[in-house]
């Protein structure tokens, strides 16, 4: 392939193919577009779709799509072909502003919470030009937001676009009141750091719970799992290396900024993480990685699992989101300075954060809500449910020599006053990181830990702009009554930290200890998806989002409503699959291994009928009580399936939670003891030793 920087994004409409292919007018005016959000009109998209297609065709592509991200966690596409009948009764390649700017998909499959009925099948997909087209399998992918017939937002890319407009216009606001008035806008940026396992393909054919379901429902941990930490950052295998080399290829040909990869904690598991762009594009580029990851694989004769907790016993993959705020100009805000005006504003937009965090924290755990990632949250493995802020040591010592007025002494031993007018000059934070925290602040970011490793990163993106800009229109009403603008920045710095510091927290969030902690601070903690998500619909939560653009109320209801009608269908899928697998598969191996046993025992007495056996008599008697516990569990299991009503999802959600679940987890017991001590050549599933370690 050459060198990385020749074929970097050779398969991406992006700048430099933009620059050298449109007249400069038209290129000029797409800049604008991209970089402002200024509307780009008829003729200029007619000539930008001229150069698209004429790049696409010389690519090899002979099919556009409009590429689009609905609310089922996966992307969609609808492919056309670019040839037009001619005259002559052949064809010609063409495509047209229309076609670039508007799409109309048959929406009529997708997910909607009650938005639209059945049989209104028309949506509309609208072209995002902020994020660069791209070419895929020889088709021109256009990435697009989709929405209904009536216009309400049925994808994840809208509301994001909307979300990061409110922080544009919140964070500009304020740095205009600041004195800045070169900034003209403010971008979230967020870069994804991906986790994943991998298993051999055919040990994946051989297991019904990872092919319908993503996860093994059933399986015993080998003598040995990730005790040893010998995997994490251990040298990669060689077939590992070469799939991890084709991926990277895979990726950068896209335009997609894979930076570092390597072995996770867990056994099997490993990671990739990109570097951050603005983050329409992070949340479109990490589609793309989960994409490339799983087609990769199967090259490579493995299957790729993104289940957040696809193996019980060892760490589960998350995903983690570093979010921060970039200006127009390249300058971070979420970046110490180097004057006491620079580290105001820092103060300030830092301030905006812990405000946001703390005021939306339950907005923020409804992000990351879903039956796969309820198994991951709070397990020692991953940060806790309950959301807390992680500072580290010297930040939080400077924000609290503000809230009680009283000197910062640096770290070198400098005493500094501060006062209404100054504010303090300090160095990056240089304390360790913190892995048990869910948002954590690590130098110029902050690393939230919590989402799903399969989620898109689009709605807790959304939350999070959306909470910053709300809290930044509070900081900016009252900077723009303030009489004395330094005084006002430092009274709002000092009673934010006052009013939430209750949500900085730099100690273990696995202990128990904080638990409790917790719950004296009144932070919240919402252990699962039914928990959480209803209060999607709370007042403060609807009026804030619905205040800045973000969602209506009927779009958030209907969001409300395909969360927990997601997690309601997740569920009752692994537990049918549990049914299926225990009565074709479990209790006949388990039956026939005891049979032998007994065969094996009567023989024993018939040669010497004084024989104890004790072996076998305990193994037998163990099985037959395990097979019949088994037997009543599916009954019980498929009573609670029956009682569903499949149509009042908030319901049904709390019945999952309180009566399947627990019944799942008791027929997977019960199968797991068996397993330890049935046969391996009478055990019907592929073991943990064999897909996590190969065992033989």
């Amino acid at each position: 392939m050459g060198r990385v920087s020749d074929y970097f994004g050779s398969m991406v409409f992006d700048d430099k193919v933009m620059r050298s292919m449109l007249p400069a007018d038209v290129y000029h005016s797409m800049r604008k577009t991209i970089n402002q959000g200024d509307p780009l009109n008829q003729d200029m998209a007619n000539a930008v779709a001229q150069a698209m297609k004429d790049w696409a065709v010389s690519k090899g592509a002979t099919h556009f799509t409009h590429w689009f991200q609905p609310l089922n966690g996966v992307t969609a596409e609808k492919h056309d072909s670019f040839i037009q009948a001619s005259p002559d009764g052949g064809v010609i390649m063409d495509f047209s502003g229309r076609e670039l700017i508007k799409g109309e998909p048959d929406a009529s499959s997708f997910p909607s919470g009650g938005l639209r009925a059945t049989f209104e099948a028309r949506g509309y997909t609208a072209w995002d030009p902020t994020s660069y087209a791209f070419i895929r399998d020889k088709t021109l992918c256009i990435p697009t937001a989709f929405c209904s017939y009536s216009g309400e937002a049925m994808d994840e890319k809208t509301s994001l676009l909307r979300s990061m407009d409110a922080l544009n216009r919140q964070a500009v606001r304020v740095l205009r009141l600041m004195g800045n008035d070169s900034v003209r806008r403010v971008y979230a940026v967020a870069g994804a750091e991906q986790e994943y396992f991998l298993v051999p393909r055919d040990l994946y054919d051989k297991r019904p719970d990872l092919r319908f379901t993503g996860r093994t429902l059933f399986g015993v941990m080998p003598p040995k799992g990730q005790e040893l930490d010998d995997h994490y950052f251990g040298a990669i295998k060689p077939e590992i290396s070469r799939f991890m080399e084709e991926l990277n290829r895979e990726l950068w040909k896209l335009g997609v900024f894979a930076k570092t990869e390597h072995n996770e904690v867990a056994p099997s598991q490993h990671e990739l993480a990109c570097i951050y762009t603005k983050v329409n594009v992070t949340v479109d580029q990490n589609q793309l990685v989960m994409e490339m990851i799983k087609k990769v694989a199967e090259r490579h004769g493995f299957v790729a699992l993104l289940h957040e907790k696809p193996f019980e016993g060892v760490n589960g993959s998350g995903k983690h989101n570093n979010w921060s705020l970039a200006t127009d100009s390249g300058d971070n805000l979420l970046a110490p300075g180097d004057t006491p005006h620079d580290n105001a504003q820092f103060l300030l937009f830092l301030c905006a954060v812990i405000r946001a965090v703390d005021e939306y924290q339950d907005l923020l755990r409804i992000s990351v809500a879903s039956a796969s990632n309820d198994h991951r949250l709070g397990a020692h493995e991953a940060p806790p449910a309950v959301i807390s802020i992680f500072l580290g040591d010297e930040l939080t010592a400077v924000l609290h020599s503000i809230e009680e007025d009283i000197p910062y002494e640096e770290s070198a031993g400098v005493l500094m006053k501060l006062g209404s007018k100054v504010l303090p000059r300090f160095r990056r934070d240089n304390t360790d990181r913190n892995r048990t925290s869910p948002f954590a602040f690590t130098g110029n970011k902050f690393e939230f830990r919590m989402p799903g490793s399969m989620s898109s990163l689009a709605f807790p993106n959304v939350i999070l702009n959306s909470a910053v800009a709300d809290a930044l229109e509070y900081y900016a009403e009252r900077l723009e009554k303030a009489e004395n603008l330094n005084e006002t920045v430092y009274s709002l710095i000092r009673e934010t930290v006052r009013d939430h510091k209750r949500i900085i927290f730099n100690g273990n969030g696995y202990e128990d200890e904080w638990l409790r902690e917790a719950e004296k601070r009144k932070l919240s903690n919402y252990r699962t998806t039914p928990d959480c998500v209803p209060h999607l619909l709370d007042e403060k939560n609807v009026d804030m989002l619905e205040k800045h653009g973000v969602f209506s109320r009927s779009e958030l209801e209907s969001r409300c409503e395909i969360m927990l009608e997601n997690y309601c269908k997740t569920i009752c899928i692994e537990a049918r699959t549990m049914r299926s697998m225990v009565i074709k598969r479990i209790a006949p191996a388990v039956e026939s291994y005891t049979a032998e046993l007994s065969a094996n025992l009567n023989e024993k007495k018939r040669a010497i009928p004084d024989l104890e056996c004790c072996f076998e008599k305990e193994i037998i008697t163990e099985l037959s009580m395990r097979t019949d516990r088994i037997y009543s569990g599916v009954q019980r299991m498929v009573s609670v399936l029956d009682s569903l009503s499949d149509e009042d999802y908030f319901r049904d959600a709390e019945v999952i939670r309180d009566s399947l679940l627990p019944e799942m987890t008791r027929l997977r017991e019960d199968s797991d003891a068996a397993e330890r001590l049935t046969s391996k050549k009478f055990w019907p599933l592929p073991n943990y030793g064999l897909l996590l370690f190969g065992e033989k």
